[in-house]
C-alpha cells in the first residue's frame, strides 16, 4: 500500500491533469531491480498527454492463493492491463483468469506451455538458440540439467532432437532439491556425471539457480579444462563469471541484451546515475529479467497510446472488479486491449519486440557468447531466419593486454624466509610492510612483466588442498580455483592434483621432502676419551698382542744359546759364579715389550737373531699402531660429537618411540598418502591414525613442536625451509639423511591466465641471470645466525679442554700412587725378610731400612758397609757375614 502511495504522488506530480490508464503489477519479494526497472519505465515512457498509473502488490509467486487473492484485487480496481511473474505453481491460475475474464497479462518470466491468448511473453524462446548451439558444437552426448519449475517444453524440444539425430541425453531434474541440503546434492550429482564420463552439461535453469550450482562446480574443481557448460537462459553476463573464467572449462550461453548497443548503451548510462537507495539494484548491472520489465513497460505505453489515439473506448462496464462471480463475466474491451498489444513492434533494451498471434516474442535476435580467460566474448548470434551465424574471434595474442591498468592480486602466505613482516610494518603501507625471498621475486616478475601488483597474505594460512569430502579447495590454491587472486608468489609445491586446477611456470627452486629432528646434545667426552681412536676390539688385540710378544720374546731368549752369557768380572776381582745368566726373565720381557710400545726403549735388547726378529716386528707393529692413533687423536679430542637418534626415514618407520608428521593441507601430506612405496605408505598409515595428531597448521607450529618435543617429534618438510631453520637461532633444529623426494617451486596463476607466459619467461630470465641463486644467498645463508659450526667458532671447537684428557692425568695419578703402594709393599716384604734374617724386631728393621732409604744409611754416621771379596771367600757371603 505503501509503494501504491509512493508511485501513485510521483505520477501526479509529473503527469496532472493527462489522462491516465490503470495497470497492474504483480512482482516477487525480492525482486527489487525488476521493480526498479519498471518504475524507471514508467517514468521514462509517460507523456505530457497520456500515462500509465501503476498498482503494485508484493507476493509469493509460488502461493496460488496469494496470486489469485492480488490478481482479484487488481481486477477490481479497474485495471487495464496487468503485467507481473509467476512461476510453475502459479502460472495455470493466471492464464485461467486472463482467459475468462479477458484480462491481458504482459510477463517476463519464462514462456508458459500452450496457446494463451491473453499472455504476452517478453522473454523469447530459447529452445532454437540452445538446439542451434548444440548441433554447432557437434554435441552427441550430453547431461541436461533443468529446472521444472520452469516447465518441460524445453526439455521435450531437446529429447524429440536427440531421438532424431541419435544423441545420448541424460536428464536430471535439479529443482526439487530442498535449500538446506542443494550444495550437497550438486557435488554429489557431479560426482556421479564424472563416473559417467559426462563432461557435457546444460544447465537449463534460472541465473540464481545456476549461480549455486557453478559455485559446487569450482568448489569440487569440475570448472576446469576438459569441461564444457552451456547455460540455457537469456543472461549470460548476469552471473559472477570471474570465479570460473580461469578455471580452464568452456563455457557458453545466450545474451537478449546487447550492451554494445546504443539504445541499451544509453539506458545503461541512465540506470548508473540512479541512486541506489531511491532504486534498489540500480548499483549493478541491469539484469535480462528487468530489461523485459522496462521493455513490457515501453510495449504497453505503445499499446495503450495508440487506442487512446483511436479513441476506442475502454471504459469498465458491467459486472467489474468481481472476479469470481457466477458466471464469470468477461471484460468486453479486452480483446481490444489483447489485439493492440500483439500489434505492438518497437526497438527495446532486448532488441526487436514483436509478437505473434500467440502472444510470443517473434524476429527476435540472441547473442551467443562463450568465456574464455579474457572474459565473456561475442562468438555469434541466432535469429528465427538464419539461425545460428558464427563471428569471428578476436585472435589477440598479447597476453598480457589489458593488465597495465589493473593491479594484480598476489595471494602469499607468511613464511620466514619466503615472506615476513618488517619489524616496523606498522609504519608502512600494502606491499612495503613485507620482506623476504618470495617479495623480492615478487617484484623482480613484476618489473620483467609490466605489472601493477598488490601482495595479499592467504586468509586460511594454507597452501592448499582440496578436501577429500567436500572437494573444496583451500589456501593459496582455493584463492586462484575461485577467482579471488591473479598469481601466487609463494613456497608452493608443483604437484599434479594442483596442476589439474591451476597453471605452474617453471620452477624457481629445486627442493626435496627432508627430516628435522632436535639438535641432539653434544656428547660430553668421557674421561678414557683419548681411546676412542681405536675401537675396543683393537685395544683388546694389542694387549693380547703384548702379552703375546712378550711370552715369544722370553722362549726365544731361553732356547737361544746367545742369551746366556756369563757375567763379566771387574778388573783384578774373580768371578763370583761360573753360571750363565739370561736377562731376559718373563719380567725383562714384558718391560722390553711396553717400552718399545710407549716409544721409550729399554737398557736391555736381543742378542740373539730370533730375538731381534721378534722385537722388529713387534717395533714394525707398534710403528703402525701407535701412528694411526695419533693420526685420529687429534680428531677425537678436538670434535665434540653429536649422536643422532635417526638417521633416515627407515629408522623412523621402523621405531615408534618418535613421532612424526607434516604440514596439513600441503604437498607433503599429499606426498605421503599417494606414495605407492611401501616404506612411505607404512609411514602414512602411521601419521593418519597417530593420537594425538601429528599434522601441524603452520610450519611455524610444526618447528616448536620439534624444540620442545626434547627429541620425540620429527617434523617432514621441504629441504629448502629446513635449511634455512637450521641457520637460525637458538640453532637447535638439524636436518638428517637425504631427501625423500625431488620437486620445485613454482608460480601459479589460475588456468589460462593471460599472466602464465609473462611470468613463465619472467621466471626463466630471472634463473639465466643467476638472480634466483643470489636471492636464495641472500636470505638463507648472508642472514645467517648459526654460522658453519651450529653457532660456535672454529676457535672454540678447537681447544681442547681438561674433560678431553682427563683420563690421562688419571692414569698419571693412579699409576704414581699404584708405585708408592707397590714400593710400600717391597719395603714392609724387605723389613720382614731382613727382621727374620737378623733376628731382629720388625719394628727396628723398618726403622733401620727407612734410615737406609732417607739418609742413604744404616750406622749412625750414616755410612754404608762396603763388601770386598777375598779369594777363597764364597760368593753367597752376605754383608753380615763380612762383619
Amino acid at each position: 500500500m505503501k509503494l501504491l502511495l509512493v508511485m501513485t504522488f510521483l505520477f501526479r506530480q509529473a503527469f496532472s491533469g493527462s489522462p491516465s490508464v490503470q495497470i497492474g503489477g504483480l512482482f516477487p519479494r525480492g525482486a527489487d531491480q525488476e521493480y526498479s526497472a519498471f518504475r524507471v519505465g514508467m517514468v521514462q515512457f509517460g507523456m505530457a498527454d497520456f500515462r500509465l498509473t501503476p498498482h503494485i502488490d508484493n507476493l509469493e509467486v509460488a502461493n496460488s492463493f496469494a496470486v489469485t487473492n492480488c490478481f482479484c484485487s487488481q481486477f477490481s480496481r479497474g485495471v487495464y492491463a496487468i503485467f507481473g511473474f509467476y512461476d510453475k505453481k502459479s502460472v495455470n491460475t493466471i492464464t485461467s483468469f486472463c482467459e475468462t475474464l479477458h484480462v491481458s497479462f504482459i510477463t517476463p518470466s519464462f514462456p508458459a506451455e500452450g496457446l494463451n491468448q491473453f499472455v504476452l511473453q517478453m522473454r523469447p524462446d530459447i529452445k532454437g538458440p540452445l538446439v542451434s548451439l548444440v548441433e554447432y558444437y557437434k554435441w552427441e552426448k550430453f547431461a541436461y540439467l533443468y529446472d521444472s519449475d520452469r516447465g518441460l517444453s524445453t526439455l521435450q524440444v531437446i529429447l524429440d532432437t536427440a531421438a532424431e539425430k541419435k544423441w545420448v541425453v541424460t536428464a536430471i531434474n535439479v529443482g526439487d532439491l530442498k535449500d538446506d541440503s542443494k550444495d550437497e546434492a550438486y557435488r554429489s550429482l557431479f560426482q556421479d556425471l564424472e563416473i559417467r564420463k559426462e563432461r557435457r552439461i546444460i544447465l537449463d535453469c534460472e541465473q540464481d539457480k545456476v549461480k549455486d550450482i557453478m559455485e559446487q562446480v569450482i568448489t569440487i574443481g569440475k570448472h576446469v579444462k576438459g569441461y564444457h557448460y552451456i547455460i540455457a537462459n537469456l543472461g549470460f553476463l548476469d552471473g559472477d563469471l570471474s570465479k570460473i573464467q580461469y578455471g580452464g572449462a568452456n563455457v557458453s550461453g545466450f545474451q537478449i541484451v546487447d550492451f554494445d548497443e546504443p539504445v541499451v548503451a544509453k539506458f545503461d548510462q541512465r540506470w548508473e546515475a540512479l541512486e541506489e537507495k531511491e532504486y534498489p539494484g540500480a548499483d549493478t548491472r541491469i539484469r535480462y529479467t528487468s530489461a523485459l520489465t522496462y521493455d513490457a513497460v515501453n510495449v504497453m505505453t505503445e499499446a495503450f497510446r495508440f487506442l487512446h489515439k483511436q479513441r476506442i473506448d475502454m471504459s469498465r462496464r458491467g459486472n467489474s472488479g468481481d472476479c469470481l462471480a457466477n458466471p464469470a463475466v468477461p471484460w468486453a474491451q479486452g480483446v481490444e486491449i489483447e489485439r493492440a498489444l500483439k500489434q505492438v513492434r518497437v526497438d527495446g533494451l532486448t532488441g526487436n519486440i514483436q509478437f505473434d498471434q500467440h502472444g510470443k516474442r517473434t524476429n527476435y535476435s540472441v547473442t551467443i557468447m562463450e568465456l574464455n580467460n579474457k572474459g565473456p566474448l561475442k562468438i555469434g548470434f541466432w535469429n528465427e531466419e538464419d539461425k545460428m551465424v558464427q563471428t569471428k574471434l578476436d585472435n589477440s595474442n598479447n597476453d598480457t593486454q589489458g593488465l597495465e591498468n589493473k593491479t594484480v592480486i598476489v595471494t602469499t602466505i607468511l613464511e620466514a624466509p619466503y615472506v615476513m613482516l618488517k619489524k616496523n610494518a606498522e609504519q608502512f603501507q600494502d606491499n612495503d610492510r613485507y620482506e623476504g625471498y618470495c617479495v623480492d621475486l615478487a617484484a623482480e616478475i613484476a618489473k620483467h612483466c609490466g605489472i601493477r601488483y598488490k601482495l595479499r597474505i592467504v586468509g586460511d594460512g594454507k597452501y592448499g588442498a582440496r578436501d577429500a569430502e567436500t572437494k573444496i579447495w583451500n589456501g593459496m590454491v582455493g584463492e586462484l580455483v575461485y577467482g579471488k587472486a591473479d598469481i601466487a608468489v609463494a613456497p608452493l609445491t608443483i604437484t599434479l592434483v594442483r596442476e589439474e586446477v591451476i597453471d605452474f611456470s617453471k620452477p624457481f627452486m629445486s627442493l626435496g621432502i627432508s627430516i628435522m629432528i632436535k639438535k641432539p646434545q653434544k656428547s660430553k667426552p668421557g674421561v678414557f676419551s683419548f681411546l676412542d681412536p681405536l675401537a675396543y676390539e683393537i685395544w683388546m688385540c694389542i694387549v693380547f698382542a703384548y702379552i703375546g710378544v712378550s711370552v715369544v720374546l722370553f722362549l726365544v731368549s731361553r732356547f737361544s744359546p746367545y742369551e746366556w752369557t756369563l757375567e763379566e768380572p771387574e778388573d783384578g776381582a774373580l768371578p763370583l759364579t761360573t753360571e750363565s745368566t739370561n736377562e731376559f726373565g718373563i719380567f725383562n720381557s714384558l718391560w722390553f715389550s711396553l717400552g718399545a710400545f710407549m716409544r721409550q726403549g729399554c737398557d736391555i735388547s736381543p742378542r740373539s737373531l730370533s730375538g731381534r726378529i721378534v722385537g722388529g716386528v713387534w717395533w714394525f707393529f707398534t710403528l703402525i699402531i701407535i701412528s694411526s692413533y695419533t693420526a685420529n687423536l687429534a680428531a677425537f679430542l678436538t670434535v665434540e660429537r653429536m649422536v643422532s637418534p635417526i638417521e633416515s626415514a627407515e629408522d623412523l618407520a621402523k621405531q615408534t618411540e618418535i613421532a612424526y608428521g607434516t604440514l596439513d593441507s600441503g604437498s607433503t601430506k599429499e606426498f605421503f598418502r599417494r606414495s605407492k612405496i611401501a616404506l612411505f605408505d607404512k609411514m602414512w598409515q602411521y601419521m593418519k591414525s597417530a593420537e594425538p595428531s601429528v599434522f601441524v597448521k603452520k610450519t611455524s607450529e610444526g618447528v616448536q613442536r620439534v624444540r620442545k618435543s626434547k627429541g620425540k617429534y620429527a617434523y617432514l618438510l621441504e629441504s629448502t625451509m629446513n635449511e634455512y631453520i637450521e641457520q637460525r637461532k637458538p640453532c637447535d633444529t638439524m636436518k638428517v639423511g637425504g631427501n625423500l623426494d625431488s620437486k620445485g617451486y613454482g608460480i601459479a596463476t589460475p588456468k589460462l591466465s593471460p599472466l602464465r607466459n609473462a611470468v613463465n619467461l619472467a621466471v626463466l630470465k630471472l634463473n639465466e641471470q643467476g638472480l634466483l641463486d643470489k636471492l636464495k644467498n641472500k636470505w638463507w645463508y648472508d642472514k645467517g645466525e648459526c654460522g658453519s659450526g651450529g653457532g660456535e667458532s672454529k676457535e672454540k671447537t678447537s681447544a681442547l679442554s681438561l674433560s678431553n684428557v682427563a683420563g690421562v692425568f688419571y692414569i698419571l695419578v693412579g699409576g704414581l700412587g699404584l708405585a708408592m703402594m707397590v714400593a710400600l709393599v717391597e719395603f714392609c716384604y724387605k723389613s720382614r725378610a731382613e727382621a727374620k734374617k737378623m733376628k731382629m724386631k720388625f719394628t727396628d728393621a723398618m726403622r733401620s731400612k727407612a734410615r737406609l732409604s732417607i739418609t742413604g744409611s744404616t750406622s749412625e754416621n750414616g755410612r754404608v758397609p762396603v763388601a770386598y771379596l777375598r779369594p777363597g771367600l764364597p760368593m753367597s757371603l752376605s754383608m753380615t757375614d763380612l762383619s
